[in-house]
């Protein structure tokens, strides 16, 4: 079998250091890299050999990986339990390519959408959208949660280089929490004459979203009254549900749809992407968009052993299956990126923290690990002592662009290049440091214990040429497909999410007796009541 063929050869190599490995092989990187576009993969800092990878690759053949990536593209309902395609690549495709699914022009949909889009954001950018009193709008707010958050608010931030030039002034703001604290915040600072809110929800029935919604619409009527106009100048949807979208109060001219065949933390590509496209405009989303059909592309058709969602999966498959190493962190070096940890983490751990296999049976292997991470350089002062000396293994993706602050005369620009020259430095020396351990180090063994470094800590590296709409497009497409390679090798469907689903049930019955709807709470346990008693003051 061919899991106990690569459980022996880790034990073959257990003693094999990766400072060793190195020094073997002095061609080690030139073996073990390959590029896509704007991205450099570098994975020869991850315990393994070209034999440990054509060994992954006998598994992935075994796994029927190539039939799947087959279906996926083919618009078959991958996703089991729900009985759906999973179809995020589709909003990708360019304007002149084929794609019928059941009879449907999946093309002609999706670009139907973006000129959709593409008016509201020239309408916004030139200053033509007005508040129901006559002002101009300035400030624009995404109320989501999750995939309708995330992706949106990560995207946004990292190109903040990329901003396109408006008119006036425009500003986007991000709501999720259903406790109200973020939106509570903004609407101190904002003008209700000249703020508009994006309800974004593909259900339109979260509550969390539609909680903050309706707190938008009484602030904006506490001042601008309630007449149908205050709805109409001041509320855009993004949903797959348009007659409740309709319900509630947005006209069908600002609404933008999305399918059914969009998961939601697959959904920035499609209109969920409106913020982005108010920030770097519809010629930016679409670079976005062309730098993921790039990745798309390349998956479907790039050998394997240059393959880079490919050879991203099955590393980890590697170091979770059978090196035991149950965490990886997220670390980018470039604080535009901040927010790309929390983005992976719901794109991983949703995706693939399954225990039931497609079949409905328990699954025999682990499936994702923890996925965990922050802004390199804040993160050296917060948790790299455990992963350079402490006792758990952790795997690292480190991700980096190797250009910014194109040099200049100007002394500010010029400090801002020598920043970057710093970051790129450190991101480079953790990184053989957690590899190499001591060996990176002159006359190790003249240092007292507890400044030794063991080393062997796996990563791998991710270089963008620059951080742009195109090459940010093609390094989370890179990411979504390695989720789906590694579902197919766990035998596990990466597109629903059921396990969020209970949870949020049982906090509608707990709703109920809080706001004192019910006296008794049926099946809580000692601790629940002992809680809702003091939060009631009832003990």
């Amino acid at each position: 079998m061919i899991w106990r063929v690569l459980a022996d050869h880790a034990d073959s190599m257990k003693e094999q250091h990766l400072a060793q490995l190195f020094a073997t092989d002095p061609q080690r990187f030139a073996h073990l890299h390959c590029e896509c576009g704007p991205l450099l993969f570098d994975y020869s800092k991850q315990r393994l050999t070209e034999q440990t990878l054509e060994t992954l690759f006998q598994l992935a053949r075994q796994s029927k990986l190539e039939e799947w990536i087959g279906k996926l593209f083919a618009g078959e309902p991958v996703n089991c339990t729900e009985g759906r395609p999973a179809m995020h690549w589709a909003l990708r495709l360019p304007r002149d390519a084929a794609c019928q699914v059941d009879g449907d022009d999946i093309t002609a949909q999706v670009h139907e959408q973006l000129d959709r889009m593409e008016r509201i954001v020239n309408k916004l950018h030139s200053g033509q959208w007005r508040g129901v009193t006559g002002e101009v709008v300035t400030d624009v707010v995404n109320i989501g949660v999750g995939g309708s958050d995330l992706g949106p608010l990560m995207v946004s931030d990292a190109l903040c280089d990329s901003v396109m030039p408006t008119s006036s002034r425009l500003t986007m703001h991000f709501a999720s929490t259903m406790d109200g604290s973020q939106l509570s915040q903004l609407l101190r600072t904002l003008n209700p004459h000249s703020t508009l809110f994006i309800i974004s929800s593909k259900s339109f029935t979260t509550i969390d979203t539609l909680s903050n919604a309706d707190t938008a619409r009484h602030w904006l009527q506490h001042t601008l009254g309630s007449k149908p106009g205050v709805a109409h100048c001041h509320f855009l949807g993004v949903s797959s549900a348009v007659a409740k979208m309709t319900e509630w109060g947005i006209s069908e001219e600002h609404q933008l749809q999305i399918w059914d065949w969009v998961g939601g933390r697959y959904s920035l590509w499609s209109a969920i992407g409106l913020p982005i496209a108010l920030k770097v405009g519809m010629d930016g989303f679409r670079h976005l968009l062309a730098g993921a059909h790039l990745m798309d592309e390349h998956f479907k058709s790039a050998p394997w052993e240059s393959n880079l969602p490919v050879l991203m999966a099955m590393i980890g498959v590697w170091n979770t299956n059978i090196l035991g190493i149950n965490a990886q962190a997220v670390l980018p070096y470039d604080g535009r990126l901040k927010h790309l940890p929390l983005y992976l983490e719901q794109l991983e751990m949703e995706s693939n923290g399954k225990s039931v296999t497609r079949e409905g049976k328990p699954v025999e292997h682990h499936t994702c690990p923890i996925i965990w991470g922050d802004v390199g350089p804040n993160a050296q002062h917060a948790f790299y002592q455990l992963l350079h000396q402490g006792t758990e293994a952790v795997t690292c993706d480190f991700i980096m662009p190797a250009r910014r602050y194109h040099q200049s005369h100007d002394e500010v620009m010029e400090e801002l290049v020598a920043q970057h020259e710093l970051a790129l430095a450190n991101c480079l020396a953790q990184s053989r440091l957690l590899a190499l351990g001591d060996a990176a180090l002159k006359e190790p063994e003249s240092m007292p214990s507890y400044q030794r470094y063991r080393g062997n800590q796996p990563s791998s590296t991710l270089l963008l040429d620059e951080l742009t709409p195109y090459s940010l497009g093609a390094l989370i497409a890179m990411y979504e497909h390695k989720v789906f390679v590694q579902s197919v090798i766990w035998g596990i469907n990466p597109f629903d999410q059921w396990g969020v689903e209970m949870g949020k049930r049982l906090a509608v019955d707990t709703l109920a007796r809080i706001r004192g709807e019910t006296r008794e709470l049926v099946g809580a346990d000692s601790s629940t009541v002992g809680l809702l008693g003091r939060i009631l003051g009832e003990g």
